[in-house]
């Protein structure tokens, strides 16, 4: 037998008392109580108090310390690094390396001197090696030592560079000279500028504005005549093969920025 704890009706069961209590006082059965009232209430879920009231009131029990549910152990004690004092802090917590009083004056963010030895990635400082244009000692990082060349300065690079990138030093060497012309080219190269009234065939720029005769150029270069066992460098001097360029032009046609079909119309 069990008794409703609202109105005092008895049942013999407690399914049947929990469905009389719904039925007559439309709630269910009180099933939970209430941590700081003690008062029993129902509740579907892991609630630990009544109402509003009861979860926001103030404590009734010190949770101070070791009566906090959450307490683990006391304080641990430290060394403060910048001033040499002592300091707690929980083991919960990373250990601090200094105290609040330093914290709080900010005494502790000085930066740490990485010259030299003290910094990490030291490998032992520079070493001295010689200038390979003038032979002068100079020092240098073990890192940046080159293999090919190590120069001092900006002007030794620079009579370097003259000296390393001109003929088969230079990324546009393309065999050097082809030697002389040969029979041939004084003629065809008075034919071509008679032909071209003495003006570049590309822009129109005359010999008058040049202050000098423009250019002639072969449109199929002599080295590809050299290289060709059945032919002599007489063959490039035709005058289906040769036009006149102004300095600009022929510079653009040397480096490929005309077609060859271009200049073979222009002529």
């Amino acid at each position: 037998m069990a008794d409703c704890p609202t109105c005092g009706a008895s049942r013999d069961s407690w399914q049947k008392l929990r469905l009389h209590h719904i039925d007559a006082h439309d709630c269910s059965l009180p099933n939970r109580e209430c941590d700081r009232c003690g008062e029993r209430f129902f509740c579907e879920h892991q609630r630990k108090y009544c109402s509003e009231e009861c979860r926001y009131a103030e404590p009734t029990r010190d949770l101070s310390g070791e009566n906090n549910p959450n307490y683990s152990d006391a304080k641990e004690q430290a060394t403060c690094e910048r001033c040499g004092a002592e300091f707690e802090y929980y083991p919960s917590a990373k250990q601090g390396r200094f105290c609040g009083d330093c914290v709080a004056t900010n005494e502790w963010q000085e930066p740490p001197k990485l010259t030299g030895e003290s910094n990490p990635n030291y490998t032992g400082g520079t070493v001295t090696i010689a200038c390979d244009e003038c032979g002068e000692p100079f020092e240098r990082y073990p890192a940046q030592v080159n293999e090919t060349v190590n120069l001092c300065g900006e002007a030794c690079r620079a009579d370097w560079l003259s000296t390393a990138f001109t003929g088969e030093g230079h990324p546009n060497w393309r065999g050097g000279p082809t030697g002389p012309y040969g029979p041939g080219w004084r003629e065809v190269r008075k034919l071509a500028l008679e032909r071209d009234d003495y003006a570049c065939v590309l822009c129109g720029t005359d010999a008058e504005k040049l202050g000098q005769n423009p250019d002639v150029h072969h449109i199929i270069p002599v080295r590809a005549f050299l290289d060709e066992p059945r032919l002599t460098v007489a063959d490039a001097h035709t005058l289906d093969n040769v036009c006149s360029l102004c300095v600009d032009c022929h510079r653009l046609v040397e480096h490929g920025g005309v077609e060859t079909g271009i200049l073979r119309a222009a002529i």
